[in-house]
C-alpha cells in the first residue's frame, strides 16, 4: 500500500492505552497499536507520536488541586505513556527516541525541534512527551505544536469514536456525523473533537486531521495512504 503522507503525527488519549483495564497500561494494548505505527513506518513514513494522560491522571476534576499542580502530575503521566509505546516498538525491533518537554535526562532527552526532524529523517520514532513543558495547555495542543514544529502533513487523532459528529452521539440518536469539515466549521460550531487553540494551530499551519476510530487500529495504515475512514478536518 503507496502512503499519501510521508510525515505524520499521531495522537493517542491516555485511555486508549488502558484497553479493556480502564485505567493504567494494557501491555497487549499498546503492543497491537505499535504493531500498526512500525507497518506505517516501514512502509516509509516519518512519525511522530503524542500521548494524552487520560489512562493515569484527570487532574482538572478535583477543585481542591491547584490547577499548575495538576497539570504538571498530567505531563509526568504522558512520560510514562510514552515510555510504554517506546518499549512496545523496541520489543518490534523499531527505533525511537522519547523528547520531553521537562528535561528528565534519565529517561529520555530534552525536546529540542532540530534533533526532533533528525531523529524522524534518519527512521526513528518520535515520542513527544510532557506535553508542551507548560501548566493551561492541553496535549491536543502539544499534538497540534509539535505537527507544525515538525512540519507534518496529517494529524492522526485516533478516538474510541468513529469520527466527528454534530452532537455527541452516545447522547443523541440523531447525532450526525460528517465525512468531512473544514476547521472554521469546526472553531464556529464548537465541536469537541480538538480543543480550539489545536484547531486553531492546525488551521494556521494547513495541517488536516483524520479523526478515526482506533478500535480498528488498521485505520492508521489507511488514513496515512488517503482514505477516509472517520472525518477529515481541513481547509474548506
Amino acid at each position: 500500500m503507496e502512503l499519501k503522507y510521508k510525515r505524520v503525527l499521531l495522537k493517542l488519549s491516555g485511555e486508549v492505552l488502558a484497553g479493556t483495564r480502564g485505567s493504567g497500561v494494557d501491555y497487549d494494548t499498546v503492543h497491537n497499536i505499535a504493531k500498526y505505527v512500525k507497518e506505517i513506518h516501514q512502509l516509509g513514513a516519518e512519525v511522530g507520536i503524542v500521548i494524552g494522560a487520560g489512562n493515569f491522571w484527570r487532574g482538572r476534576s478535583n477543585p481542591k488541586m491547584e490547577r499548575t499542580t495538576a497539570d504538571y502530575m498530567g505531563m509526568l503521566a504522558t512520560v510514562m505513556n510514552s515510555l510504554a509505546m517506546s518499549d512496545a516498538l523496541k520489543y518490534l525491533d523499531v527505533e525511537s527516541k522519547v523528547l520531553s518537554a521537562i528535561p528528565m535526562p534519565q529517561v529520555g532527552e530534552a525536546y529540542n525541534r532540530e534533533n526532533a526532524v533528525h531523529y524522524l529523517s534518519e527512521g526513528k520514532v518520535v515520542l513527544f512527551a510532557a506535553g508542551t513543558g507548560s501548566p493551561f495547555f492541553s496535549t491536543d495542543t502539544a499534538a497540534a505544536l509539535r505537527a507544525a514544529e515538525i512540519d507534518a502533513e496529517l494529524i492522526l487523532l485516533a478516538k474510541n469514536i468513529d469520527g466527528v459528529y454534530d452532537c455527541d452521539p452516545v447522547k443523541y440518536e440523531s447525532a450526525k456525523k460528517y465525512d468531512k469539515i473544514s476547521f472554521t466549521e469546526v472553531l464556529n460550531q464548537k465541536l469537541g473533537v480538538m480543543d480550539l487553540t489545536s484547531i486553531t494551530i492546525c488551521m494556521d499551519n494547513h495541517i488536516p486531521i483524520s479523526v478515526f476510530d482506533l478500535n480498528f487500529p488498521e485505520n492508521i495504515i489507511k488514513a496515512c495512504s488517503g482514505l477516509n475512514v472517520g472525518t477529515i478536518i481541513e481547509e474548506a
